[in-house]
């Protein structure tokens, strides 16, 4: 049965909307998964007994909770079953809101990814959105012993995965700008010169259009790799391409041969490039190409 909402708790929940998107975005890795759990949030809400509700907040944090845990569960078999890696769709951060006033970076996501579901909420919910163990409690159905657990071996093992602190705005332009220029003509030189000993290249096509299967390790590898496309797309009419940031992350998106959009962001370190993600599976990237129009 729908109830129908007072302006007070429609508005209740457009104020939220914003952290319940940041909470499934983080949860799931998609933008379009975590815009849908919002949406079934909203209908949740609208047949809720709103008499009985104290806290719609903490109310509104659950059901999207346990709409991303049922959500993974059901998904377990289609990510296993993958073609090639598995990166996050990437999310658009050049705007901040409150949906990304916290880490959202691609190594926060990857590192969620190897959690168990209950251990990905845990953390999220403790540590980056900094609820107590009673609300956790209350929001997993466990108890608080289990989820001080949960949170502990969830913490362990995002340290370990924690970028490095960044360099400032100005200077990682210029870097991904050098290099987007150097990957493009095969200059090997300006290559050897921005990418890290051990960059790191990961590439997700999906199984959909052409990307490496597992991740390229070491500069040589990468630096041939580069290369290697430059021959490929040598006079390539019509590239678009423009910087933006992904993820809280430089990034560039261009409308690569064949049409395919690609998405590649950047970690920096020392200096020095130190990771590549290159999201192509057109299902993650159609929502960027308003950030070429």
């Amino acid at each position: 049965m729908t109830h129908p909402l007072t302006d007070t708790q429609d508005q209740a929940f457009v104020d939220l909307q914003p952290r319940l998107f940041a909470v499934a975005y983080r949860m799931l890795g998609t933008v379009s998964d975590a815009e849908d759990i919002v949406q079934e949030a909203y209908l949740r809400w609208q047949r809720a007994d709103q008499e009985h509700v104290q806290d719609s907040t903490g109310y509104l944090i659950r059901i999207t909770t346990r709409l991303c845990l049922d959500h993974l569960r059901a998904a377990k078999t289609r990510r296993e079953a993958y073609t090639g890696e598995w990166l996050p769709e990437p999310l658009v951060t050049d705007d901040a809101t409150e949906r990304l006033d916290r880490d959202v970076s691609i190594a926060l996501l990857l590192s969620l990814e190897r959690l168990t579901p209950l251990e990905r909420a845990a953390f999220l919910l403790h540590d980056v959105f900094e609820h107590s163990y009673d609300e956790l409690a209350l929001a997993l159905d466990r108890n608080v012993a289990s989820c001080r657990q949960l949170v502990s071996r969830a913490r362990k093992h995002v340290q370990q995965n924690k970028p490095r602190t960044r360099v400032d705005d100005a200077t990682e332009r210029d870097m991904i700008n050098a290099f987007f220029s150097a990957a493009k003509s095969g200059d090997t030189g300006a290559l050897t010169q921005l990418l890290a000993q051990g960059v790191r290249l990961h590439s997700d096509g999906g199984g959909k259009v052409l990307a490496t299967l597992n991740p390229i390790l070491g500069r040589d590898k990468v630096i041939r790799f580069f290369v290697g496309l430059a021959r490929k797309t040598a006079g390539y009419p019509g590239l678009r391409w423009t910087m933006c940031e992904l993820n809280g992350q430089p990034a560039i998106v261009s409308r690569e041969p064949g049409g395919i959009l690609q998405a590649a962001s950047f970690e920096i370190e020392e200096g020095r490039i130190a990771k590549i993600y290159m999201t192509r599976n057109p299902d993650k990237t159609r929502h960027l190409a308003q950030v070429l129009e």
